[in-house]
């Protein structure tokens, strides 16, 4: 029987998203190890796209000595890494290469960034786009090939909460993109891929169909924030997670790794953060350890905590913190490097290394009723699953 997995998702304390230009390997490697120390697994760690693709048939050679540096600490340290390509989304902005955005002036709901610069333009659509398709394989395969026969690659996330880009103008062209890029992953290292879904592609319809975009993949992946979620109960609701994780299960047909929960940290004094609910420490171990136990009844392979580390202070003026302060405190340890309690409740509960539970509960509801009812429906299905889960 497997083990579930607990893993982080991973950006250094003091340099955040941008890491790949304040790039400080020995803060890493001194990361890497401490996770190791707590008992975790798996880092989930992220490739801008801005940093490493300069031109659609371009990889920075800088930019892929530092990955292979990140990846042979990760070894070292005895983790296992998920890297995530064509990032894309991050903490409320999209970052961008310039050659990916549409030719016209198009405002989205998220900023664009690239270069170091807000450009008021959106991505192309780089799911059916031929030549944006293209440098997509090409940098799949670039980065692919240089981790064949890794011994730390455990799998590749094709995009963190790739729907925050832009949403496919169809179900099947969102599909047609999630098995090019993870056959080519899979040809070119051996290793396949799954994808960083999120709670809102199952509140709205953003012509992303579990049951198909996921076919191709081993297992699915969910990302969910009581906080975030507009059926939530309250901010410490325990259920949301693993509600959207027997969602996720339902309509992908697969296997669900959660990778990413997690809730911000309220301001000393605080219930609220940038008009979101926030948990104070001790709220958030005991928020963790409630999610853990139903995240393992209900079958997930593992969870992923977003964040390792609150970030500097000194960031706070920078993209995305600037105007998402609450991005800033998300951590198992704090700025200053110290341990939090939630970190003590991961490594409890991975001291116990317990089996994944292989036997996955019965669907909790339908796909095509599901996008059909909506809004309604996700209310009404969670209703229905809090009566029967307590």
């Amino acid at each position: 029987m497997s083990r579930f997995l607990l893993g982080i998702n991973y950006w250094p304390r003091r340099s955040a998203m941008y890491m790949w230009d304040r790039f400080d390997i020995d803060e890493i490697g001194e990361d890497f190890t401490r996770m190791k120390d707590f008992g975790l697994d798996i880092v989930r760690f992220f490739l801008m796209w801005d940093a490493f693709a300069p031109a659609p048939n371009t990889m920075d050679a800088t930019m892929l000595r530092r990955f292979d540096a990140v990846m042979e600490r990760i070894a070292g340290a005895g983790l296992q890494a998920m890297p995530t390509l064509f990032c894309g989304h991050m903490s409320g902005v999209n970052w961008l290469p310039r050659w990916t955005l549409e030719r016209e002036t198009v405002v989205g709901r998220f900023r664009t960034i690239s270069g170091g610069n807000v450009i008021d333009r959106a991505i192309g659509d780089f799911y059916g786009d031929p030549e944006l398709l293209k440098a997509q394989v090409f940098f799949a395969r670039r980065i692919g090939e240089r981790l064949r026969g890794h011994p730390a690659l455990f799998a590749w996330d094709l995009g963190n909460e790739f729907s925050n880009l832009r949403a496919p103008a169809s179900a099947d062209e969102a599909a047609q993109w999630s098995e090019r890029l993870t056959d080519v992953l899979l040809e070119v290292s051996g290793v396949g891929a799954s994808g960083g879904m999120h709670g809102e592609d199952l509140e709205h319809d953003r012509r992303l169909r579990p049951s198909s975009i996921a076919r191709p993949w081993e297992f699915s992946m969910m990302h969910g924030y009581s906080v975030y979620s507009t059926f939530s109960r309250n901010r410490q609701d325990p259920n949301v997670v693993p509600f959207l994780c027997q969602l996720q299960q339902s309509f992908s047909r697969k296997p669900v790794l959660f990778t990413e929960f997690g809730n911000p940290e309220c301001p000393p004094g605080a219930t609220q953060v940038d008009n979101i609910a926030c948990l104070d420490e001790n709220e958030m171990a005991e928020y963790s350890g409630h999610v853990l136990e139903r995240l393992h009844a209900c079958g997930a392979l593992g969870a992923f905590w977003w964040c390792w580390a609150d970030y500097d202070p000194a960031l706070a003026k920078l993209p995305p913190f600037d105007r998402a302060a609450h991005e800033l405190r998300f951590g198992i340890v704090r700025s200053d490097g110290t341990a939090k309690p939630v970190a003590a409740t991961l490594a409890r509960f991975a001291r116990e290394a317990r089996a994944v539970v292989e036997l996955l509960p019965p669907p909790i509801a339908s796909e095509s009723e599901h996008y059909a009812g909506l809004p309604s429906s996700i209310e009404r299905e969670y209703r229905d699953y809090c009566e029967t889960h307590a």
